[in-house]
C-alpha cells in the first residue's frame, strides 16, 4: 500500500508541474460536454477539489472509490442553474452490500431552452418549427474497501446528446481509487479516470438530404466526424488541518488532465461544526488559459430528523466571470 501512494504523489506533482508548462489547448474537440459540469454543491463549494474527498453521493462523478465509506442507505437530488438558462439535474441513491461493497445508481439530465426557432439557409428568420436539445447519462457504480486503508470503485454509465431530429450515443467507464495515510489526521492520495469509453456520432433524419441528379432525386447521407468523450484524469489530496470534537476543517488540492484542454488544479477546504453546519470556500481552474471560472463558496446543513433519517441541505456559489453565476442546490437522505 505504501508503494500505492507512493505512486499516486509522484503522478500528483508531475500533473502540477506539467500544469506550466502545457500550452497547446484542444478546447471543442470532445463531445458530451456536459460531462464535464461538476456535480453537487459541497464539491463546488470547495472549488472542485473532491478527488480525495468522501461520503457524498456526488463522489460517482469524482471518484467512485469515494462511495465505499457509505455505511448506509443514501439518496441525493441536485439542481445547477447553468449558464445560458440551462438547468442540469442529477439523482443518485446508494446502499451498502455486506461482503460485497457499496453500489449505486444515478441519472444526470442536462436541458436546454425549449423552443428554439429552427432557422436554415432559405430561412433565416425561421420556418416555423420549433426544435429543443438535450443530454443525459445514467449509470450504475460500485465501490469497495479492499483494506481499512484502500479503496476502488468503478462506474458505468450510458450517454445520450439530442438535438432536434440528431442524436448520439456513447458508453463510458470511470474507474477511482483512494488511499488514505495514518498520519496527518488520515491524509488521503487518490485518483480517478472520468469518461473512458467509445466515441459519440449524431445520426438521424437531420442529416438526410435530397439532391437532384439528371433530373433524378437521389437520398444522401451527410458524413458525419466521430467525436471522442470528454477524458478527464485527476489526482487529488486531502486531508484534516483542524480535527477536535467539534470542529473539522478539511483542505483538499486537485490536479486535472484533461483530453481536450490544458491542465489545471483546483483547491479548496471546508469548515465543519459538530458535522450539522458546514462552510466551505474554493478555487477552480488554477493555472488554466482564458478560463472564466474562479472563487467559489458554498454551505450546508446536515440534520438529524430521527435516529434512523438524517436530512442534508447543500447550497453553492460559483463566478464564472464573463458568463455570471452559477448556482447550486442539493437535498439529500441518509437512512
Amino acid at each position: 500500500m505504501k508503494k500505492i501512494a507512493v505512486l499516486i504523489l509522484i503522478i500528483s506533482l508531475a500533473f502540477i508541474s506539467n500544469a506550466y508548462s502545457q500550452s497547446l489547448s484542444k478546447a471543442g474537440t470532445s463531445a458530451a460536454q456536459f460531462l464535464k459540469i461538476g456535480i453537487g454543491p459541497r464539491a463546488i463549494g470547495m472549488g472542485s477539489a473532491f478527488t480525495a474527498t468522501e461520503s457524498d453521493l456526488s463522489s460517482i462523478y469524482w471518484n467512485p472509490a469515494g462511495l465505499a465509506a457509505g455505511n448506509s442507505v443514501s439518496a441525493m437530488f441536485s439542481r445547477t442553474e447553468w449558464i445560458a438558462d440551462i438547468g442540469v439535474d442529477f439523482a443518485a441513491v446508494s446502499a451498502p452490500v455486506e461482503g460485497l461493497g457499496t453500489i449505486g445508481a444515478f441519472a444526470t439530465i442536462m436541458n436546454s431552452i425549449d423552443g428554439m426557432l429552427v432557422r436554415t439557409v432559405d430561412n433565416p428568420e425561421g420556418t416555423g418549427e420549433l426544435f429543443d436539445a438535450g443530454s443525459m447519462a445514467i449509470g450504475l457504480s460500485f465501490a469497495r474497501s479492499l483494506t481499512d486503508n484502500f479503496a476502488i470503485g468503478f462506474t458505468a454509465k450510458y450517454i445520450r446528446e439530442q438535438i432536434w431530429k440528431e442524436s448520439a450515443v456513447g458508453f463510458a467507464l470511470d474507474v477511482g481509487v483512494l488511499y488514505k495515510l495514518q498520519i496527518l489526521n488520515e491524509f488521503r492520495l487518490a485518483a480517478s479516470i472520468s469518461n473512458f469509453g467509445t466515441k459519440m456520432t449524431m445520426d438521424g433524419r437531420d442529416i438526410l438530404e435530397i439532391k437532384r441528379v439528371n433530373e433524378n432525386l437521389i437520398n444522401q447521407k451527410i458524413e458525419m466526424e466521430s467525436w471522442e468523450l470528454p477524458l478527464m484524469f485527476r489526482v487529488g489530496v486531502a486531508a484534516d488541518l483542524i480535527s477536535t470534537n467539534s470542529s473539522r476543517l478539511t483542505y483538499a488540492i486537485d490536479a486535472i488532465h484533461p483530453n481536450d484542454h490544458t491542465e489545471y488544479v483546483n483547491m479548496g477546504a471546508e469548515y465543519s461544526w459538530n458535522e450539522i453546519i458546514f462552510l466551505r470556500a474554493g478555487y477552480k481552474s488554477l493555472f488554466e488559459k482564458d478560463t472564466e471560472e474562479g472563487v467559489s463558496f458554498g454551505v450546508g446543513l446536515n440534520y438529524r430528523l430521527v435516529d434512523a433519517l438524517k436530512v442534508r441541505f447543500d447550497y453553492a456559489y460559483q463566478d464564472f466571470g464573463r458568463l455570471e453565476n452559477i448556482h447550486y442546490f442539493s437535498f439529500g437522505l441518509n437512512f
